[in-house]
Parts: structure tokens; C-alpha cells; sequence
């Protein structure tokens, strides 16, 4: 009876077994990405309920075995899993969409990666591709706006030069504040180039990945002493296997400036003229040459209209016969971008490799400034076997920048706009007027006379080797160099304002910087009980840099055509100079993770460096930092309306090494007596010198509300910064008058929010929305003994540093308005501004602005419909304010012939008129001396970046053999609200750019306004 009923079960699954064989039918289909259309490899698809799986090829596609009544799952990292049911289908096509869910993002953490739900320190991320088509020279310039805590302004519209940025305030008073930027593993060349190039324009950053700002202390410890200001994690692109993709890309746009001022006509810039000499026979003569002819010969009047005479050259400016419009003279009709770009990426089983080339061009909106881009990159990686990975990154570029001189410089091009508009351009032989015809060096003749060329040669590159020594232990060890070699080449003709007195004059300079740095550590991982998670890397870094400078310069050049060194009589200068500092250090980090809900890391680096005095050669810089993941606990897990909630909380301590290589150091210079050699002291040692420490707490929370619809983050920082690197006085018995030491202290604390929102999400129509917000406080809580404020530099100047105060606060008069009674500038006497004066030196010295901002943020909205996708981001800071240094100069009260603004029409004119223009007094600078008269709400609100773009469908491109076809418009700096006077609020003076001299504005140019076109082709 057993066997007989063990037989029919055995028939009965028999039967079953190959009834259900017989229900299942071959499944195939392609899966691809809705962010590119691209085909994704690796895509796992699992029958549900069973273990029967496939993986999609190369080329997306795949085949399963499957029945009527089951459903497909496909999954894929960083992306959304979806179901299909089977039913009657044989093919399956699935479109995959990237993951919302912040857990499931991989970001670039120091030495390693990570998901973001396993972070618990504070990083900012944005792709390469957000960036790929913004029309700027450089990468720092396109972050703008994109990252909270993360401050960007760029000082001018002038190209190729320095872009400020600051990761959560400012902590240094007078040592860098710049983050450490690390490309590939690399810290980058940074500080050193010439003049005011900026090193950072030499990356195409077509060629990056995605950039990652590690702000917190958890984050950027491992990094310890040059971490206090922020590390910038630059990744380029790598390739992937399968087969080879093609892309080329072409953008040409065309540039303007982003706002003009108005000046005074000629009829206006005579009129007020006249009357402000007329003005100054009124009050100190008791005359009126102007309604009274008797009182002519021997006025002020007279004196004016003789100078107005040498100014309108051969033409009258009595009858106008002349009106130039020397801003516009300043500006280059002709400004534009072009970029072309070409890269090539793929690979098998063992190779993958990335290569690129890029040309970038850009006409800068001022007359002769241009900048120009040649970039290659090759990245590879090679598996030998299963355990043993080598690579390659290597980058060239040359970059060329027609330079500009300094804001302050008469041969500026924005200083043009100082000349009197009754001034003809050209004489009757078609020579350009100078001096004594133009009021000041018309510096229209650089572009004719002058030349101005900086080129750089930059090679990054980085090796590397990975051996797998277990499953679960790694060792990688990388070396990589930042070699950039570059040359200024100037030369200022015979009618030149630097070449007049010498008969030409011509200049060169040349600087190579050899760094290079090693990094070799070892990463273990392990999942203990399915519950633990361990992480831990250890290892050491070495880096060292070495700079050699030299320079020379002559003079007296037998013709302005000959502009070679070689072609000068007499050679008047030069130097040559060596320099090098150097970094060894330990680090370690590790991260732990139980059940997937309870976080902690903790990191360590032990500094030393070459920097610092004898007695603090070595810093150590720890963090740790907890995360809860609330949302898997069991009384939040699997709400609708909350995906995500995770609490965070870090606290450590990095430091700030940017000082000089050799300030520990007593140093000695050379010295003559009598043409007999000798040495000199020059610096007083210090062996106690050691790094500006910065102790941040760091306190988030992360959500995600109504299925990843709305995603965000909030984080509290407080950033305490002890030791500042300051010059102090010390005793005359010395024989010196400063030292560097290590005195006081500054706080910089506040808030980040960030918020992401799936606002629309149809097939055919999508829209998603990031914002970010932040506000920082900065206070100088310390200076040294006994010290309470380090005041402006001079009276032209505002800027100082007081404890309790932001730092670079604005400290001066304050400016009370216009005498109604006479037209006098009136000033307050005291803080309370109650009493007022119109004597300048009797004004009470108060603060009277603040160059830096309550608040910044950006607010980015992304749509689609079909084939059509727009990208609108706006940027904003308010709150700062800006001192208009070139403000006494444009005002009509001023000392001399210069062109006004035409806001000085609304000048004090009789007894009883209010306005707050003081009354026109040539040569009294009635009011143009350095006060809040200058200062100005600095506040913006900026479209940054709008791109609107059409991708072909792919039906009309198979022809073509095209994968895909991308055209689209891009606008940059379209629209700009402010209530700023000058040119444009996003402005700081390059000749004054320090840490306390911010927020001024010296005849500085705007930023451009650029309309481009491009085209990508993928194949």
C-alpha cells in the first residue's frame, strides 16, 4: 500500500512538473535608462518568489524562461526596481528611473566611496553632467548656486582669474581659506602661479564625473591639517565595459556685460563742470564768472573752460561737436565661447578606458582679454586577474590667457571710463589721444602698443595598482604628479603709459611647479551575523612640492614691432627664487553599521609638515560622528508618508596649513655695501609655530516624505577655529617689529537646508525642483593680547577686523545726507546719528556695513515633456554689503575732470533743495571721501543658468547610425534683480583680495551675460 501510494505521487509530480514546463515560454527584451536612453548592463531580473534569474548584456538586453501567471523584478543599483507581469508577453521592455532615495546615491568620500545612507558626516555632491554645458572658463564658477554651505563669487568679469570660495565662512584672518582641492587623489597646485591666474582654470571640467565637498568635520578629518576650510573631491570620468561609445559636442555662444552704468554726456559732463569751478569762485572768491563776465579773467571758471578746451582736442566742445562714449570703448563687441568636445569611453572584461579632447575659447567682454583651453585625458584601468587592478589617469592642457592689469591700474580697460566724453577717440592723423589732451592715460593704446600673454602647460596624472590580498582585505597603493610649467610674457610699447618714459618696456616671468604625492593604504571590510558592517581603511600619504621662479625685465627697445627681451639695450631687473614645502602623513578611518539602522565612524590623521615650527611638527586631527536611521525602526517602517528619516551628529577637529613655507623660520637676505656681498636678518624665528585649528559640531537630519516625493536635509554647525596665524607686534629689542604666532580666535556657526521635490512624475512629463539655503554667522572672538581691532589699512579704505564682528566689517564715517541750508556733506558725530558735522575728520569712525552675506542659496527646477527638457537655476545672496571704492571719483564734487555717474545731476544746486548729492565743487571733494556714502546693498537675485534642450528621437537617428542627437539653448547670467549702483553685485576688487579686504568694487568689470547654441551626438 506505501509503495503504491508513493508511486502516485511521484506520477502526480510528474504530470505537474511538466504541466508547468510546458506553461513556461522564453522572455526577452532591452532595459534602458530614462535619464540618456542608454542600454544598462549588469540589470538583474529575478522571477518573484523564485531564484530563477537572468542578467542583461552589454547592450541592455536579456532572455528569461518565465509563465503567464508570474511577475519580472528588475533591479539595478542607484535605480528604481520595478515589477512586469508576464501575461501573454514575449517581450518585455523596461525604462529604469534613477533612484530618489538619497540611501541608494554612491558619493566619493576621502580615500574610499560610499552610499549615501551610510554617510554620517555632511557632504555636498553635484554629477559633471550638471555642469557639462555652462559657458564659464572654470568649474568653480559653475558650482555657483548649486550646493548648500558652499559660497562662490567670482571677483570680475575678467577671464582666467581667481574665484572665491568659501565652505561654511571664513576661518582665517591672514592664512588661506580656500578648501583643499584633490583631483584623482591628487591635492592639487592651487597657490604659486603668477600674478592672479587662477591654477584651477587649467581642469576641463567636461572631463569630470562628479565633484563632492566634504564640509563637516567627520567628513573632511581624514584630510586633518588642510581641512578646516572644506575639501573638494574632484572624480574624473572612468569607462565602463561594453562597446565603445562616441560623443561630440560643439557650443558657440556669444557674450555681453551684464549691466552698463550711465555717465555724463558731453553736454552734461560741461555743464557740471563749469558750474563746479563756478561754484568754488562763489564760496571762496565772492565771484560769479558765470552770470557776471567782469568776474571771468583769472577764475576758476576760466581754468575750467582752458581745460576743457586741451580736452575736446581738435574738436569744439562748445557746440558738442564730439560725445564719446568711453565705456563702451571698454567693451568688446566681439565677445563670445566657443567649446568643442570629443570623448570615446568603453571596454571588455579586462581594459576599460576613457578618452577626451577639448578646445574652449573665450572673447571676454573686455577689450583685450581672452582666454583659450587645450585639454586631452586618458584614463584607463586594467584587471591583470581577479585580485590585481592597475590604472592610469593622465591630463594635459595648455591654456593661454590675454591678461588684463589690476582694477586699480590706469591701463585697465574699465578705467576708460574716467575720461572726459568731449575727448575725441583719435587726432585729425589718426593717432589715439593721450595725455595732456585725454584727462588720464587712454589705455586704448595697450591695444594697439602692448602685449599681455600668460601660457601654462599642466600635466595631472595618476597611477595606480589594487590588489585584492582576500576577499575582504584590499590594498591600494596611487602616485601621482601636478607638474605645471608657465610663462608671462609682456611687453608696453613707446606710447605705452609703463613704455613711455623708457622707450618700451617689456617683461618675463616663468614659474614650474613639481608636485607630487603618494598614497598606499589598506581597506578591510567585513558583514559579520548579517547584522554587522565594518569598514576600515589605513595607510600613509606623502606629498611634496618644489617651485622655481625666475624673472627679468628691460627697457629701451629700438622699435615697438621688436618686443622680445632679446631686442632690449638695457636689461633693468631680475630674480630667481626657490621654494618647496612637504606633507607626511597617517590616517585611518572606519566605519560601522548594525542592522542596517545604527551608524558610526570614526577618522584620525596625524600631520606632519615642513610648514611649522620645530616644536609642532606633527598635528593629529580626530572626528567621530553617529547616525540613526530612524525610518527602519519598527514603529516607522514601511510608513507611506515618511520613506526616510535619519538623525546624524559629528564633532572633530582639521586644520589650516596655507601660510608661507618658511614663516617658523629665522631667515636671512642678501645684502651689499659698498658692491661687497654680505647677509642681513629678515625674519624672526619661531619653533613653536604650529596650525590654525578648527573644532566643528556638525548636527542633521536627513528625510525623505510621501514615497521619496520630497527629500531633504537640515544640518546645524558650530566651527570654532583657535590659533590663528597672525603677525604680532613683538619688542624693538628684538631687532624686528612683527612675528608670526599662533593668537586668537574666530567662530563661524549656523545652518544648511536642502530640499529636493518629484513635483510631476508622467510619462511624459516630469518635473523636480532643488533648492539649497544657507546662512552662516562669522565672529572674531580673539586677536592678540590686549588687542581689540585690527582698524582699515587706510582712509581710502573700510575694511577692518574688531573682535565681536564679522570680519572685513566696514568701519568709517557714516554719511549724513546734504546740507539743505548750503550744499555741504554732512557727517555723524556718534553712533546714535543724532549730530552731524561737514568736517570730514570730526565724524564718528562707526561701523557701516558688513561684506558678507546673511544668507545665499540656489533653487534649481528640471522639466521634461517627450523629447524636451528645460533646466532653470536661480542664485541668490542677500545681505552683504559693497563699498564703491571709485565712487568719489564718478561724483562731480570730486578733485578732478573725471566723468560722472549721472546720478551727480541731481546735485545741490540752491538753499533749500534736498537731494544727498552734495553740491559740485571741483577740486574740494565736497563728500568723495571713503564713507557709507559708497556703501551699497549688495544683494542679488541672479538667473544663473537656464538651458533648454531637444533630444531627436531615436527612430530618426537610426539611419544616421546615431545613437543619440542632443541640440539646446544655454543662457548664463540672463537676469540679474538688485538694487547695487555699480556695474554688477557680484564684484571684488583683485587688487585688494584678502581675507579682510571683501566686498569693494574699483572700476571692476562686470560679469558676462552669454547666449549659447550646441549640439551632442552620441554614437
Amino acid at each position: 500500500m506505501r509503495k503504491a501510494l508513493l508511486f502516485v505521487i511521484a506520477l502526480f509530480a510528474l504530470v505537474l512538473h511538466q504541466e508547468v514546463t510546458a506553461q513556461q515560454r522564453q522572455i526577452s527584451g532591452t532595459v534602458i535608462s530614462s535619464e540618456d536612453g542608454e542600454p544598462l548592463p549588469g540589470v538583474n531580473i529575478l522571477v518573484k518568489g523564485t531564484t530563477r534569474g537572468a542578467i542583461s548584456d552589454l547592450d541592455g538586453r536579456y532572455t528569461i524562461q518565465a509563465n503567464a501567471n508570474e511577475t519580472l523584478v528588475f533591479s539595478f543599483v542607484g535605480f528604481v526596481s520595478q515589477e512586469f507581469a508576464v501575461g501573454s508577453s514575449s517581450t518585455i521592455n523596461v525604462t529604469l528611473n534613477p533612484d530618489a532615495k538619497t540611501l541608494g546615491e554612491v558619493v566619493v568620500v576621502g580615500y574610499g566611496s560610499t552610499t549615501k545612507g551610510d554617510l554620517t558626516g555632511n557632504i555636498a555632491s553635484v554629477k559633471g553632467d550638471a555642469l557639462a554645458t555652462v559657458p564659464v572658463p572654470n568649474f568653480q564658477e559653475a558650482l555657483q548656486g548649486r550646493m548648500a554651505g558652499v559660497f562662490v563669487e567670482s571677483s570680475s568679469g575678467k577671464l582666467g582669474e581667481g574665484v572665491k570660495i568659501r565652505v561654511r565662512g571664513t576661518t582665517s584672518i591672514s592664512g588661506g581659506n580656500d578648501p583643499l582641492y584633490v583631483i584623482d587623489g591628487i591635492p592639487m597646485t592651487t597657490t604659486g602661479a603668477i600674478g592672479l591666474y587662477n591654477p584651477l582654470s587649467d581642469i576641463n571640467f567636461n572631463d569630470i564625473e562628479s565633484f563632492e565637498v566634504l564640509k563637516d568635520a567627520s567628513a573632511a578629518a581624514i584630510y586633518g591639517a588642510r581641512a578646516a576650510n572644506g575639501v573638494v573631491l574632484i572624480t574624473t570620468r572612468s569607462g565602463a565595459k561594453g562597446k565603445t561609445k562616441f560623443n561630440v559636442g560643439i557650443q558657440r555662444g556669444v557674450s555681453s556685460p551684464t549691466r552698463l552704468r550711465e555717465f555724463l554726456n558731453a553736454s552734461e559732463f560741461v555743464e557740471l563742470m563749469r558750474e563746479a569751478g563756478n561754484n568754488i569762485d562763489r564760496i571762496y572768491f565772492g565771484a560769479d564768472p558765470l552770470n557776471n563776465p567782469a568776474d571771468y579773467p583769472g577764475s576758476e571758471l576760466q581754468f575750467v573752460d582752458s581745460r576743457l578746451d586741451r580736452y575736446s582736442g581738435w574738436s569744439d566742445w562748445r557746440t558738442g561737436e564730439t560725445d564719446t562714449d568711453w565705456q563702451k570703448q571698454a567693451f568688446n563687441p566681439n565677445a563670445g565661447t566657443l567649446n568643442v568636445n570629443f570623448s570615446a569611453s568603453g571596454g571588455d572584461e579586462k581594459t576599460r578606458f576613457f578618452f577626451s579632447g577639448a578646445y574652449d575659447k573665450q572673447d571676454g567682454i573686455l577689450i583685450r582679454n581672452d582666454f583659450e583651453r587645450v585639454s586631452a585625458r586618458l584614463n584607463l584601468d586594467h584587471s591583470v586577474s581577479d585580485r590585481f587592478t592597475v590604472g592610469a589617469n593622465f591630463g594635459l592642457t595648455r591654456t593661454q590667457n590675454n591678461r588684463l592689469a589690476d582694477d586699480n591700474q590706469f591701463n585697465n580697460p574699465m578705467q576708460l571710463v574716467a575720461l572726459a566724453p568731449i575727448t575725441p577717440i583719435r587726432d585729425l592723423n589718426g593717432q589715439l589721444y593721450d595725455r595732456p589732451t585725454a584727462t588720464y592715460y587712454n589705455n586704448l593704446i595697450d591695444s594697439e602698443n602692448a602685449e599681455w600673454l600668460n601660457t601654462s602647460f599642466r600635466n595631472i596624472t595618476n597611477v595606480f595598482g589594487e590588489y585584492k590580498l582576500r576577499d575582504d582585505l584590499r590594498f591600494r597603493s596611487e602616485f601621482g604628479v601636478d607638474i605645471m610649467n608657465q610663462n608671462e610674457e609682456q611687453f608696453f610699447g613707446s606710447r605705452t603709459n609703463l613704455g613711455l618714459s623708457t622707450n618700451g618696456f617689456g617683461r618675463s616671468r616663468w614659474t614650474r611647479i613639481f608636485n607630487y604625492n603618494t598614497n598606499n593604504y589598506f581597506t578591510y571590510t567585513k558583514n559579520f551575523a548579517d547584522k554587522h558592517n565594518l569598514e576600515a581603511i589605513a595607510g600613509m600619504s606623502f606629498q611634496k612640492s618644489d617651485q622655481y621662479f625666475t624673472f627679468v625685465e628691460g627697457q629701451e627697445f629700438p622699435l615697438d614691432e621688436l618686443r622680445t627681451l632679446a631686442s632690449a639695450a638695457e636689461i633693468i631687473g631680475g630674480s630667481s627664487s626657490v621654494t618647496n614645502f612637504s606633507f607626511l602623513s597617517y590616517f585611518t578611518r572606519v566605519n560601522y553599521k548594525y542592522a542596517d539602522k545604527y551608524l558610526a565612524t570614526l577618522s584620525a590623521r596625524l600631520d606632519g609638515s615642513s610648514r611649522f615650527g620645530e616644536n609642532n611638527k606633527y598635528g593629529f586631527f580626530p572626528a567621530a560622528s553617529v547616525g540613526w536611521i530612524l525610518s527602519e525602526e519598527g514603529f516607522l517602517k514601511g510608513n507611506e508618508k515618511l520613506s526616510l528619516l535619519k538623525l546624524r551628529a559629528s564633532y572633530g577637529l582639521t586644520g589650516n596649513a596655507e601660510i608661507g613655507n618658511f614663516d617658523h623660520l629665522g631667515l636671512y637676505g642678501s645684502a651689499a655695501y659698498a658692491l661687497i656681498p654680505g647677509l642681513r636678518p629678515t625674519q624672526i624665528p619661531n619653533p613653536n609655530l604650529t596650525w590654525e585649528k578648527t573644532a566643528q559640531l556638525d548636527l542633521g537630519v536627513e528625510f525623505a516624505l510621501f514615497n521619496d516625493r520630497i527629500t531633504g536635509e537640515l544640518d546645524f554647525y558650530d566651527k570654532n577655529t583657535s590659533d590663528l596665524l597672525l603677525n604680532v607686534p613683538v619688542p624693538a629689542t628684538s631687532g624686528f617689529n612683527i612675528q608670526r604666532q599662533n593668537i586668537g580666535r574666530m567662530q563661524n556657526y549656523g545652518v544648511e537646508i536642502v530640499l529636493n521635490s518629484v513635483n510631476v512624475a508622467r510619462q511624459d512629463f516630469t518635473w523636480n525642483t532643488s533648492f539649497n539655503f544657507a546662512r552662516n554667522i562669522n565672529r572674531v572672538r580673539e586677536l592678540a593680547p590686549g588687542q581689540t581691532s585690527i582698524p582699515p589699512a587706510s582712509s581710502r579704505f573700510l575694511n577692518g577686523v574688531f573682535i565681536g564682528q564679522s570680519i572685513g566689517v566696514f568701519y568709517g564715517p557714516a554719511y549724513a545726507g546734504v546740507d539743505p541750508a548750503n550744499g555741504d556733506a554732512l557727517y555723524y558725530t556718534n553712533a546714535e546719528r543724532t549730530e552731524t558735522t561737514n568736517n570730514y575728520n570730526e565724524a564718528e569712525r562707526q561701523f557701516v556695513g558688513d561684506p558678507n552675506p546673511k544668507f545665499f542659496g540656489g533653487i534649481t527646477n528640471n522639466l521634461t515633456y517627450k523629447n524636451f527638457d528645460l533646466s532653470i537655476l536661480f542664485q541668490g545672496v542677500y545681505g552683504n554689503d559693497i563699498f564703491d571704492g571709485g565712487g568719489g571719483f564718478f561724483a562731480a564734487n570730486g578733485d578732478w575732470f573725471d566723468n560722472s555717474t549721472r546720478d551727480q545731476m541731481r546735485r545741490w544746486q540752491n538753499p533749500g533743495d534736498i537731494t544727498d548729492v552734495p553740491q559740485a565743487r571741483l577740486g574740494d571733494c565736497n563728500g568723495c571721501q571713503a564713507s557709507s556714502r559708497y556703501i551699497s546693498d549688495g544683494s542679488y537675485l541672479r538667473l544663473r543658468t537656464l538651458t533648454f534642450g531637444y533630444n531627436i528621437p531615436k527612430a530618426q537617428l537610426e539611419r544616421f547610425k546615431v545613437n543619440s542627437m542632443r541640440v539646446f539653448f544655454t543662457g548664463q547670467n540672463l537676469l540679474t534683480l538688485t538694487n547695487y549702483k555699480g556695474w554688477d553685485p557680484e564684484v571684488n576688487a583683485d587688487y585688494l583680495a584678502s581675507n579682510v579686504f571683501q566686498g569693494n568694487d574699483f572700476y571692476s568689470a562686470p560679469q558676462a551675460k552669454t547666449f549659447s547654441l550646441g549640439i551632442n551626438v552620441g554614437f
